[in-house]
């Protein structure tokens, strides 16, 4: 668990902003190398970045917007809202 998150919320775990040691070692590689960079390789690599944010973003507002929404209790069936309150009855031997 990050730092971001709590356990005791309730929902979706809010995002994890945090890069790994190993993410962050590779983005100061890509930093220095950048200094060093061709622009015209720098102007190809920030679209095709681009693109990929875009479609990324399509693609999470096209799942937001198709996720299920959670069953009513007048939607769900008789053994679903018994299983709610666990087992009425026992046995005795």
């Amino acid at each position: 668990m990050t730092s971001n998150q709590t356990p005791s919320s309730p929902g979706i775990p809010p995002p994890t902003l945090d890069l790994t040691m190993e993410q962050d070692f590779k983005l100061k590689r890509l930093e220095l190398l950048l200094k060093e960079a061709d622009k015209e390789d720098i102007i190809t690599v920030f679209l095709a970045l681009q693109h990929q944010c875009f479609v990324l973003g399509n693609n999470l507002s096209q799942l937001v917007k198709l996720w299920p929404t959670p069953m009513t209790t007048d939607q769900a069936t008789i053994d679903e809202v018994i299983s709610k309150f666990g087992t009425l009855f026992e046995t005795k031997d």
